[in-house]
C-alpha cells in the first residue's frame, strides 16, 4: 500500500469512527424558543429558496394545486406582528389565522396541537422578540375555485383534528416520554412518515396504532417506515445509528435524500444529543408492523454478479453499471457514510418505489451538517435517462442483492418526472 492509499484509508477509518459514535457537538447558546423553532423545522417551510428567513413563499404542491407558506416574521402588516399569544396558540394548535380563516393542514397542526403551553409560549416569544420583521406579502394559492374555498376545512378538522396536549405515560421512563413528545409534536414526524387516508388525514397520531410512522407517500416521495421492521424499518438500526443519521444525515445503513435532507440540514442536526437519544429510544420501542408482507432480508450477491456477465443483452445491468456502480458498487454496498449502500437499504426495500424513482431522476440536495458540506451527493439523471431507462435502472436495484421486489414501468417514472417539471 503506497502513502496516498494509506492516507485515504486512515481518513476513511477516522470518519467512520466519528460517525459510528454519537459525538457530542457543542452548539452555540440560543434561547429556548430559538431551539424549539429548530426542532419544529419552521424555517424549511416558511423560507423560500434564496428568500429571507421566515418570510414565507415556499411552494408546497398538492393534488389540486400549489400553496405557499405564509410570512411568520413579526412584521405587523404582512406577518404575525399583531398576533397575541392566544392568536399564535390558535394557529399552532387549531389551524386558525388571526382573521379566522382556516389554515391548510400542510401546517402540521394535527401534530402541533400536542405541544405543551410552555413550549408554545417560548416559540411565541422567539418569533416576536428575536426574529427580524420582513415586509413581504403572502402569495395566494394556485388552487382553482371552487376547490380553494376553505370552509370544508372546518369539516375536516371536526373529523380529524384531535386537539389535546401530549400526556406522559407513567409506566414509561422520562427519556421515553421526552422522545414520544418530540416525535409526535414539535418534530411532527408523522406528517411525512405516517400513511394518509382518503381525506389526506394521517391515519394514526401515536404508537397506539400500527399505522403510526409506518411510511407514507407525499409529493412524489415515499417516506420510510420508522417502526421496528427488519427490512423496511429500523430493526437493524441501533439507537446510535438513529442518532448519527439525524445528526449527520448518513450512517452505515443509509443516507438522507429528498426532503429528509432539508430536515437534517435545517433541523435535526441542531437537536441536543439528549433529545436525539430520547427520540431514538422512543422509535426503538415502536412495534413491528408486518414489514409490508416481506420475508426477512438476507444479503446475497451471487445473482447480482451473474447479471454483469452479459451486459450487452441485459439493459438493466448495463445501465446500472454505467450510471450507478462507480459510486454504489456492483455489490451494492457503497462506501458508507460517503456513498450510500443500496443493498438492504430500507428505502430500497420499500415496496413503494416513488423515492427510488424520484432520487434517480432528480438527485438530492447537498447535505451540510456541523458546518461541513458532504463531499458527495446524488446527481440527477432526468436529462440522461428516459423513462424506460430509468425504470430499468430502478428495476435492477429492486431485484438485486436479494431484494426481490416487483418491477416498475416507464409510466410510473413519467408520473414522478411530471411532478418536478
Amino acid at each position: 500500500m503506497n502513502k496516498v492509499s494509506t492516507l485515504l484509508a486512515f481518513a476513511f477509518w477516522l470518519t467512520m469512527s466519528h460517525l459510528n459514535t454519537a459525538v457530542a457537538v457543542e452548539q452555540p447558546t440560543i434561547s429556548k424558543g430559538a431551539y424549539l423553532a429548530k426542532v419544529a423545522n419552521c424555517s424549511t417551510c416558511h423560507t423560500a429558496a434564496h428568500g429571507k428567513s421566515f418570510a414565507g413563499g415556499y411552494q408546497m404542491k398538492t393534488p389540486v394545486g400549489a400553496i405557499f407558506s405564509t410570512n411568520i416574521t413579526p412584521d405587523k402588516t404582512t406577518g404575525i406582528g399583531n398576533y397575541s399569544l392566544a392568536d399564535f396558540t390558535n394557529a399552532m394548535r387549531k389551524g386558525y389565522a388571526k382573521d379566522g380563516h382556516d389554515l391548510y393542514p400542510a401546517m402540521p397542526y394535527p401534530s402541533y396541537t400536542k405541544i405543551n403551553d410552555a413550549d408554545i409560549e417560548a416559540l411565541y416569544r422567539y418569533f416576536m422578540d428575536e426574529v427580524k420583521p420582513v415586509a413581504q406579502a403572502n402569495k395566494e394559492s394556485e388552487i382553482p375555485w371552487p376547490l380553494n374555498m376553505r370552509w370544508p376545512l372546518k369539516i375536516w378538522k371536526f373529523f380529524f383534528l384531535e386537539e389535546a396536549r401530549y400526556e406522559e405515560k407513567p409506566e414509561q421512563s422520562a427519556v421515553w416520554n421526552r422522545g414520544a413528545y418530540l416525535t409526535q409534536s414539535l418534530a411532527h414526524c408523522g406528517a411525512c412518515h405516517t400513511p394518509r387516508g382518503l381525506a389526506f388525514q394521517e391515519k394514526a397520531l401515536d404508537e397506539s396504532d400500527s399505522d403510526y410512522l409506518n411510511g407514507g407517500e407525499l409529493d412524489g416521495w415515499s417516506a420510510t417506515n420508522l417502526a421496528n421492521d427488519h427490512n423496511t424499518g429500523l430493526k437493524r438500526w441501533s439507537a446510535n445509528d438513529i442518532i448519527v443519521y439525524l445528526k449527520y444525515g448518513a450512517n452505515q445503513h443509509s443516507a438522507s435524500f429528498g426532503t429528509m435532507t432539508e430536515v437534517i440540514n435545517n433541523s435535526t442536526q441542531y437537536y441536543r444529543n439528549d433529545d436525539l437519544a430520547a427520540m431514538a429510544a422512543y422509535l426503538k420501542t415502536l412495534p413491528e408492523t408486518g414489514d409490508k408482507g416481506q420475508t426477512q432480508y438476507v444479503y446475497n450477491n451471487e445473482q447480482t454478479m451473474a447479471a454483469f456477465n452479459d451486459l450487452v443483452n441485459n439493459d438493466e445491468a448495463r445501465l446500472y453499471d454505467q450510471y450507478c456502480s462507480s459510486c454504489h458498487g456492483r455489490d451494492g454496498k457503497g462506501v458508507a457514510p460517503y456513498l450510500s449502500p443500496l443493498a438492504g437499504n430500507p428505502a430500497l426495500l420499500d415496496p413503494n418505489a416513488s423515492s427510488l424513482i424520484n432520487v434517480t431522476l432528480n438527485g438530492s440536495h447537498h447535505r451540510r451538517t456541523q458546518g461541513i458540506t458532504a463531499p458527495y451527493y446524488m446527481p440527477k439523471f432526468r436529462d440522461s435517462l428516459n423513462d424506460q431507462e430509468t425504470a430499468s435502472v430502478v428495476n435492477f436495484m429492486r431485484k438485486s442483492w436479494n431484494h426481490n421486489l416487483s418491477s416498475i414501468h416507464a409510466g410510473d417514472v413519467a408520473k414522478i418526472r411530471k411532478l418536478n417539471e
